[in-house]
C-alpha cells in the first residue's frame, strides 16, 4: 500500500476522496434497505500479519481510491449492531443498473493485485497466492520510461530472484514472473495481467499519452513485456487524468493498446483474446474528468477502487469502503460506492464490466469515541502508520461492529480508543450480494499480502459466495518470449 514517504502527495491527491468546498451532492439516491437488522458484536483475538509490504528501493504504491460525493435519500438509521462471523447479511434486491442479479456469461471475475515488492517486507511470495480462487491476477506495477517504453520496475523481484529449483544460467525467467507462469500451468483458469503505472508512476502517463509516437511506443512495449513474461493482458492504472485533454489522450492510449494486443494475438495466438482493463476511481473529482464512454469501447473490465473513502486526511473517523451513504451519519459516510456506481452506469458502462473493489487492509483512527467522531492520530499499522493489513485485524481487545444500513464494518477498542475501518468476511459477503444484485462483473482486491489464510480469507469467501467464476483458460504459448521457460511451454 502506501509508503510513509508518499503521505504528503497522498493527502494532496485525496481531494477526490475528501469533500470539496464547492462540490454538490450527487443526484443519485442510495437505496438502502428499510428492513435491515444490525449485527451483534464479536470479540476476536488479534491475528497479526507480516511486516510492511513495500519495496526496499521502489516507491511504487498508490492510494487506492478517491471517493464519490454524498447522496441524499437513505432510510432512517438504526443503532450499529454486533458483527457475526457467518456473514449471512445481504443487501436488498436492487433494480439499479442492469439489475436482475445474474452472473456474467463467462462467470464472475475474482481479481487480485499482487505487488512485486511484497516479496520483501511482507515476505509474500507467489507460492502464497490462492491461485485456485483467482480468475485474474494483476501483477503490479510495471514502470514507464521517458520515451513511453514500459519496463520492469524491479528486475530482481520480477525475473532474477532465485526460488527453489531456479538457476541463473538457463535463460529462464526466474523471480515472481517464473513462479507465476508455473502457477498458470497448474491453474489453467488463472489469467495474469500486467498492471502498469500505479500511484507513484502515474505522472509519467501524461507526456507519453500526449503524442502518437509516445502512445505507440507504450502500446508496443507493453505488449512485448506482457508476452515476454507470459501474461494474458494489460491493465492501465493511471491516477488520474486531470483535464479534458488528458482524458482524450487516455482514450487514444487505450485504443493503441487494444490494437497492439489484437495485432499480437493475430500473429502469435490466433483466436485468443488478451484483456485490457483499467483501475478506475470512485471519486467524482476524478471520474467526472474522464471520458468513460470513449474508454469503454476498448476496455474489457473496469476495476472500481471502492475504498479509501476515509482516512488520516479527515477530521473525523469514517467508513473507508461503505456501500451506501446515510444522511443520519454524514460524517461517517462522506462517500459511497452506490453513488460512484450510479454515475458509471449512467455513462453507459455495462454493469457486467464493472468489478467491485474491496480492501485487504484497514484504516486506523486513535483517541476517538466512535464512528463519525473526532480523533487524534493513527495506529502503528502493519503497512505504514494508520494502515493495518486485514490479517492483523481485529486488534487485540477490539470488537467488530457491522452496520447493514451502510454496508460497512469497523472495529473499536474502548480501552485503547482505536477504531479501524475495514472489511471482514461478513461485510465482504454483504458486498458480494450487493455486487450480484447489481449484475456487476465480480470483485477485485488490493492487495494479496493483506489477506488471511484459511477460513478468514476474503478472496476465498467472495469466490465461494459468487459461485460461478470465469472459466476462460489462460494462454501458455509465447513463441517470441525472450525466456526459455516461457517460450518453450
Amino acid at each position: 500500500m502506501i509508503k510513509t514517504t508518499l503521505l504528503l502527495p497522498l493527502l494532496l491527491s485525496i481531494v477526490g476522496a475528501v469533500p470539496m468546498m464547492n462540490s454538490s451532492p450527487s443526484q443519485a439516491g442510495c437505496s438502502n434497505p428499510d428492513t435491515v437488522t444490525v449485527s451483534t458484536v464479536v470479540t476476536r483475538t488479534t491475528q497479526r500479519g507480516g511486516n510492511a509490504s513495500s519495496p526496499p528501493t521502489v516507491p511504487s504504491n498508490r492510494p487506492v481510491s478517491s471517493s464519490p460525493p454524498t447522496a441524499p435519500s437513505n432510510p432512517t438509521p438504526v443503532a450499529s449492531s454486533p458483527a457475526s462471523n457467518t456473514g449471512s447479511s445481504s443487501p436488498p434486491a436492487s433494480s439499479g443498473g442492469s439489475g436482475g442479479g445474474t452472473s456474467p456469461a463467462s462467470g464472475f471475475r475474482n481479481v487480485l493485485y499482487f505487488t512485486n515488492w511484497g516479496v520483501y517486507g511482507a515476505n509474500y511470495q507467489p507460492s502464497d497466492l490462492p491461485a485456485d480462487k483467482v480468475t485474474h491476477l494483476l501483477y503490479s506495477f510495471a514502470d514507464i520510461s521517458s520515451d513511453g517504453t514500459v519496463i520492469s520496475s524491479d528486475p530482481y523481484s520480477d525475473t532474477q530472484k532465485l526460488y527453489p529449483g531456479d538457476t541463473s544460467t538457463t535463460g529462464n525467467a526466474n523471480g515472481c514472473v517464473g513462479q507465476i507462469y508455473a502457477l498458470k500451468k497448474k491453474n489453467r483458469k488463472l489469467k495474469v495481467v500486467l498492471s502498469i503505472g500505479g500511484w507513484t508512476w502515474s505522472p509519467k502517463f501524461v507526456p507519453v499519452a500526449a503524442t502518437a509516437a509516445g502512445r505507440q511506443t507504450f502500446a508496443s512495449s507493453a505488449v512485448k513485456l506482457m508476452a515476454d513474461w507470459g501474461f494474458d493482458g494489460i491493465d492501465i492504472d493511471w491516477e488520474y487524468p486531470s483535464s479534458s485533454t488528458e482524458a482524450a489522450n487516455f482514450v487514444a492510449l487505450l485504443k493503441a493498446c487494444r490494437e497492439a494486443l489484437d495485432a499480437y494475438a493475430a500473429k502469435s495466438a490466433p483466436g485468443y483474446h488478451f484483456v485490457l482493463t483499467v483501475a478506475c476511481p470512485a471519486g467524482p473529482s476524478h471520474y467526472q474528468q474522464m471520458d468513460l464512454r470513449g474508454m469503454d469501447a476498448y476496455v474489457d473490465a473496469w476495476h472500481l477502487m471502492a475504498y479509501d473513502y476515509a482516512g488520516s486526511w479527515d477530521t473525523t473517523t469514517g467508513h473507508q469502503a461503505n456501500v451506501y451513504f446515510n444522511p443520519s451519519t454524514p460524517l461517517a459516510t462522506k462517500f459511497s460506492t452506490e453513488v460512484a456506481l450510479t454515475y458509471y452506469l449512467a455513462q453507459g458502462i455495462r454493469s457486467s464490466k464493472i468489478v467491485l473493489g474491496m480492501p485487504l487492509y484497514g484504516r486506523s483512527f486513535l483517541n476517538t469515541d466512535g464512528i463519525g467522531q473526532p480523533y487524534s492520530g493513527v495506529g502503528a499499522g502493519s503497512i505504514e502508520k494508520g494502515v493495518w493489513h486485514y490479517n492483523a485485524l481485529p486488534r487485540a481487545g477490539a470488537k467488530e461492529i457491522f452496520d447493514e444500513k451502510v454496508g460497512a464494518l469497523y472495529s473499536y477498542d474502548p480501552s485503547s480508543r482505536e477504531l479501524v475501518s475495514y472489511d471482514n468476511v461478513q461485510s465482504a459477503n454483504y458486498k458480494t450480494d450487493y455486487m450480484k444484485s447489481k449484475s456487476l462483473g465480480g470483485a477485485v482486491f488490493w492487495e494479496a499480502a493483506g489477506d488471511k489464510k484459511g477460513d478468514g480469507s476474503l478472496v476465498a469467501a467472495v469466490a465461494g459466495r459468487m459461485g460461478s467464476l470465469d472459466s476462460t483458460q489462460n494462454l501458455l504459448s509465447y513463441p517470441g518470449s525472450q525466456y526459455a521457460n516461457i517460450r518453450g511451454a
